[in-house]
């Protein structure tokens, strides 16, 4: 089977809520990451045959085409388009599923795949809201999904965040312990410089920002525990949940071809790409049944990887996640902050 290769890989610093970032309009920090990336790699501008963006929210700011808003806002000619997907919680990483399909069909020979999502400008599920009191209609006001799961049934990844706990059996102690230790975790490698090769520092609302802004270098266990649970007598609080975050990232995606005719460097080369659906009301299961999948396609084992991450909003999807697919459990995961 043909290869995908990643060459190069940008994202600015992630900014909070109100934060640093929070000025700046999203196609815009798209293309200060998409510009680092052809500087970087020294492609032409031109030979770019496609930008695929990832954003949940495509409202505001964030609608029209936010990848070809990306484009024209950097130093990309515009015949180069650019198109927006939106797989939720995943939709970046789509957009590199989509990018890797692309060149190792031979189809494409490069692209830049990313996202970028300003969720202080564009709060999260303001596509939704802002249409249901424009009187747009309800998503899930289906005929058909109200008989399959219930009359007003309401998808809420904050109950699914719960009920993954408990259907793992995950107590309160341990999600509180596995984000004290992502803190850790990140504030060591920040300090390290483990980061400094892949943020773009940005010129931000409180001057030059190049850390990520939700980092608690002070944060204690004590504090988290007594954090407020987001239901009553419930498991998952703010703690133990990501951030608000403003931000973009890229990686510029090509195949065997493109790596020689531009002398390229590959940083990664990408082995296997799998997808799963999941129970819509306990909804972020999903990382279990496609890594799965993942591995059998590429004929490895969990035992045959050195590193991995998964990636979601709750400290329940990565302790779910370890429970079943790694026997190292958690040592090995980070959740993002």
């Amino acid at each position: 089977m043909p290869s995908a290769f990643i060459v190069e890989a940008v994202r600015t610093p992630a900014g909070k809520k109100r934060g640093a970032l929070s000025s700046i309009h999203p196609a815009d920090l798209g293309a200060m990451v998409v510009d680092q990336l052809v500087a970087r790699t020294q492609v032409p501008p031109e030979c770019v045959d496609d930008v695929i963006f990832g954003c949940v929210s495509k409202v505001g700011a964030q609608s029209a085409n936010v990848a070809r808003n990306v484009v024209l806002s950097s130093c990309l000619p515009i015949s180069v388009p650019g198109t927006t997907v939106d797989r939720q919680c995943g939709s970046s990483q789509q957009a590199i599923h989509q990018a890797a399909q692309a060149v190792m069909s031979g189809t494409q020979d490069v692209i830049i795949a990313g996202g970028v999502e300003c969720m202080s400008l564009v709060p999260i599920g303001s596509d939704m809201m802002d249409g249901m009191a424009a009187g747009r209609g309800n998503p899930w006001a289906g005929k058909r999904i109200q008989e399959r799961f219930g009359e007003g049934i309401q998808f809420s990844q904050f109950d699914g965040a719960e009920l993954l706990a408990q259907e793992y059996g995950i107590k309160k102690e341990e999600l509180d312990g596995f984000a004290f230790a992502s803190h850790k975790k990140a504030a060591a490698a920040r300090d390290g410089g483990r980061f400094e090769n892949e943020i773009l520092p940005i010129e931000g609302s409180k001057g030059l920002v190049g850390a990520d802004e939700g980092i608690r270098d002070t944060v204690s266990l004590e504090a988290i525990s007594k954090m407020k649970t987001l239901k009553s007598g419930g498991l998952i609080s703010a703690a133990t949940a990501s951030q608000i975050s403003d931000g973009a990232a890229a990686v510029l995606v090509v195949n065997e071809k493109a790596l020689r005719e531009f002398n390229l460097k590959p940083r990664a080369r990408i082995v296997s790409l799998a997808l799963a659906g999941a129970d819509p009301v306990v909804m972020l299961g999903g990382p279990i049944p496609a890594s799965k999948t993942a591995l059998k396609q590429a004929g490895l084992t969990i035992d045959d990887i050195d590193l991995y991450e998964v990636n979601e909003a709750f400290a329940s999807v990565p302790l779910a996640w370890a429970k079943v697919c790694s026997q190292r459990g958690h040592h090995a995961l980070n959740l993002f902050l």
